[in-house]
């Protein structure tokens, strides 16, 4: 099988992945605990050593701000929420803007909050080529504006966004920032701290080639989201609450960090495996990585951008996106063109609305999508010459 679908989840995975997580369940797999038994603070350890590791590969600060989370999904509903609630207090219904380019992990919440009466909402339009202007999204600031919400790289065009100019733009109004980075982080460099990025959520099973089930919030320092931070009535609230390992006597959620928002056992088993994945992403220059994925996509874009078979999806420019091209057979439904590929050719690609159908509505090809190659850091040329060659028997 040739495997192109991995904006959805990398494969394969890095080296050692399958490894670390197969020898941690094997001889370290207690409940992380910082004052247990041997096993238990070895467990805590290696948590912590992923925190570092983390906060390294993206500038932050503090490592203890590092949040571990179900995935990427789970660590953008818990910045938003906590955001929204935070904000709330004195009966103020708070703004938040966002992207058309969206995926649903941060569309749906956002829609469901301003459905509830909790939120007002401004949705911001890209441009032909995929691209949100950075003074759209200041144009829509007004002074109940709270959070901008943005995500770094479209999951549908890959077209990487400023963030730093949305970063700056949030910072002069003192608005918070949360950059969804979950098809830009281990392939595009972020930094959180020149980017002014106040909230930053990600997976771990994507381009940072760890498991499923993995993922990761960091809360900067602007967010109120401990009773340290703030007075009771303006904090940042826990998301779940329960076990710490550290502090069972609290009655309610102990206000240390990272414990303040990560109650319960995590997923020490795939942190474990992850940790491999960004070990990997730390000693492999990004840089050779995003260039190698983007030749992919410039290959398969000049193949097909100016034969009226086919259609793609935002820029032509393969430099601007991250490894993700959507395109369309002409007179074909893209569900269509992706079973064909499968089943004819052993070739996964990710046909439809990818989970993001306003992008697809700004660019008129919803309901029925697109279909979607995303060559990851493993991708072979001949992998796509093969794409290339099969996408042109079908649209014979």
């Amino acid at each position: 099988m040739i495997y192109l679908d991995n904006a959805a989840t990398s494969f394969p995975k890095a080296p050692g992945v399958g490894e670390a997580a197969a020898a941690f369940i094997a001889k370290d797999a207690a409940n992380p605990g910082r004052a247990g038994h041997r096993m238990a603070v070895a467990a805590e350890q290696m948590l912590d050593g992923v925190r570092l590791r983390l906060a390294r590969l993206f500038n932050a600060p503090d490592f203890e701000r590092m949040v571990f989370t179900m995935n990427g999904t789970d660590a953008l509903n818990i910045a938003i929420k906590g955001v929204v609630s935070a904000k709330s207090a004195g009966g103020k219904v708070p703004h938040v803007i966002t992207t058309v380019l969206e995926h649903n992990s941060v569309s749906r919440p956002l829609q469901a909050l301003s459905d509830a009466g909790k939120i007002t909402l401004t949705r911001v339009d890209c441009d032909d080529q995929g691209f949100v202007s950075p003074q759209d999204i200041k144009a829509a600031i007004n002074d109940d504006t709270v959070l901008i919400a943005m995500t770094h790289a479209s999951n549908v065009t890959g077209t990487i966004q400023d963030a730093a100019a949305v970063g700056a733009i949030a910072r002069e109004a003192d608005v918070l920032f949360l950059l969804d980075g979950a098809q830009t982080v281990g392939v595009v460099p972020v930094d959180v701290q020149a980017m002014q990025i106040d909230l930053l959520a990600f997976p771990g099973h994507k381009s940072l080639l760890g498991p499923t089930g993995t993922g990761a919030l960091y809360v900067g320092e602007r967010c109120p989201a401990s009773s340290e931070d703030a007075n009771d009535a303006e904090r940042f609230p826990p998301f779940r609450e329960g076990g710490t390992g550290g502090d069972s006597a609290t009655p309610t959620q102990p206000s240390l960090f990272p414990y303040y928002l990560e109650g319960g056992t995590p997923n020490t088993v795939g942190i474990a495996g992850w940790s491999a994945g960004i070990d990997h992403v730390l000693n492999n220059p990004m840089a050779e990585t995003l260039a190698h994925e983007q030749a992919l996509c410039g290959k398969l874009i000049d193949a097909v951008k100016d034969d009226e078979r086919f259609t793609v999806l935002g820029s032509h420019d393969p430099q601007a996106r991250v490894g993700t091209v959507a395109i369309n057979v002409v007179g074909m439904d893209a569900p269509d063109v992706g079973s064909i590929l499968d089943d004819s050719f052993e070739i996964a690609v990710r046909p439809g609305l990818h989970c993001s159908p306003y992008v697809h509505q700004s660019f008129g090809t919803y309901p029925d999508g697109a279909v979607r190659v995303s060559p990851g850091a493993f991708t072979t040329e001949d992998e796509i010459d093969q794409l290339i060659e099969a996408l042109d028997q079908i649209a014979m």
